[in-house]
């Protein structure tokens, strides 16, 4: 018989007094897998710098942050990142990442419905995209389930560990 875990999880926009908290999981989580694109080097900015960046993405109306917070300590971040050229600022760019102790309950697919609804409110958003390791099984499946379609598979896409593997390009269309 499988237990099954329940998670007491609040999902909510990031703000500026989070830089902290999301440097401190994003340090934390850049070695616990090889999925990564950040390792031991660390995120490489400030408190103050990665406020001023929740600040302008917070005020932004093409770019969230949702964190995954429980107990009060962030344990998940959920992003879309665009640009504000005129001629691309529709594309948005995904990132997610959960920390490993939280993995397989769920929340990756909460947070990236999520960030799908976001895309729909903000009348900005008309493409997500985003890049996975092809190892990764999991979430290519999880993409797949939510709708994005495979464009494209980038040989050599990431080096882990002296090992150069392939990435595969998602996208989906907000419509």
């Amino acid at each position: 018989m499988v237990k099954e875990q329940t998670l007491d999880c609040i999902i909510r926009e990031a703000i500026p007094d989070d830089a902290e908290a999301v440097i401190d999981l994003l340090n934390r989580t850049a070695t616990q897998t090889g999925f990564m694109t950040q390792g031991e080097e660390g995120l490489g900015i400030t408190v103050a710098e990665e406020a001023e960046e929740l600040d302008k993405i917070y005020h932004s109306d093409n770019n969230t942050i949702l964190l995954a917070v429980v107990d009060g300590q962030v344990i998940g971040i959920a992003s879309i990142h665009a640009s504000s050229k005129p001629k691309i600022r529709h594309i948005g760019d995904i990132g997610i990442v959960i920390d490993k102790d939280y993995w397989g309950m769920g929340l990756g697919r909460v947070m990236m419905e999520d960030l799908i609804d976001w895309a729909q409110e903000s009348e900005v958003i008309k493409r997500l995209q985003l890049q996975v390791q092809h190892r990764n099984t999991r979430a290519r499946a999880l993409y797949d389930s939510l709708g994005f379609d495979l464009e494209a598979i980038m040989k050599y896409g990431v080096k882990d560990a002296g090992e150069y593997l392939d990435v595969c390009q998602m996208s989906r269309l907000v419509l």
